[in-house]
């Protein structure tokens, strides 16, 4: 390994992952801004969380551990969504999400501070969430258009990984609930190994299923009552090892038959409450085979 940094992968062994720590709140009902589902329980949420850091680093992971500054920063816990990190360094992108755009600046600080050079950033009216963002090979990004990716933001990005080689597909995501509730294309989909992902199918675009079928990507569906328990949501560690929410039984016998090795987390508050899984809890800074 030469740098310190580069995840063009969703899959490659992971070395090196920065979390983000959840904070009290700075006010018993913030949690409403944030479309939250029920009052933030900071010491449960604490609890959960540094339970995640000790799974990972069990597994030999390099772990670093920040927390915010500013606790207006509920959303900060998923560092996954304001930056893209690649072989050159990394990309800071902006947030759909208007509460969470702060959130940048404060990565922007760490990632300098950890020596990972600053390759570019999108600009308004651009915006492009971590969470849309997948790499189906070190070449190929898919990027989910959605309520908080859009078509200027999408092509600044495309604009700057063309010095890499990397060609972007944009693909249309669903309405679903609308705009008041974040849908990723990582909410659907999850790759586990070069050749394996979990899904929802239902609604994935039609145009990213052709493309796993015409690379034999095997697909394991996640079951309609696991759908709502973020199943699609899965980190893996590794090909074929991975982390995923407790709950959803059905999904982790499925990677098992696929000769998965499945960690299970508790993520009542930090995951269930905030709406977002194991990828969005962690921002990989480096992947290496």
């Amino acid at each position: 390994m030469t740098t310190g940094w580069g995840a063009q992968s969703m899959v490659a062994p992971l070395r090196r992952v920065l979390l983000v720590r959840p904070v009290p709140p700075p006010n018993p009902n913030c949690w409403r801004n944030f479309g939250y589902f029920h009052p933030i329980d900071q010491e449960r949420a604490a609890a959960e969380h540094a339970a995640l850091v000790t799974l990972l680093e069990r597994e030999g992971i390099e772990t670093i551990v920040i927390e915010p500054e500013d606790p207006a920063l509920q959303d900060a816990i998923f560092p996954f969504d304001p930056v893209l990190v690649t072989s050159a360094g990394a990309i800071l992108l902006r947030m759909g999400k208007e509460l969470r755009q702060p959130e940048v600046a404060a990565l922007e600080r760490v990632l300098r501070d950890l020596g990972i050079p600053i390759v570019g950033r999108i600009q308004p009216p651009g915006t492009v969430e971590g969470g849309d963002c997948l790499w189906l090979d070190e070449h190929t990004l898919i990027v989910g258009r959605s309520y908080r990716t859009n078509d200027t933001g999408i092509a600044q990005l495309a604009d700057l990984l063309r010095p890499q080689a990397v060609q972007v597909i944009a693909v249309d995501l669903a309405h679903w609930h609308g705009p008041s509730e974040c849908l990723h294309l990582l909410s659907l989909l999850s790759p586990v190994d070069t050749d394996l992902v979990v899904a929802y199918l239902p609604l994935l675009p039609v145009r990213l299923v052709e493309m796993l079928v015409d690379r034999r990507i095997e697909i394991i569906t996640v079951p309609e009552d696991e759908f709502a328990t973020q199943a699609p949501n899965v980190l893996a560690l590794a090909p074929r090892r991975c982390v995923i929410l407790k709950e959803n039984q059905r999904t982790i016998a499925a990677l098992e038959r696929a000769g998965c090795t499945v960690f299970v987390y508790e993520g009542r508050e930090i995951s269930h409450n905030r709406s977002g899984g194991p990828t969005c809890l962690t921002r990989p800074l480096l992947r290496a085979w």
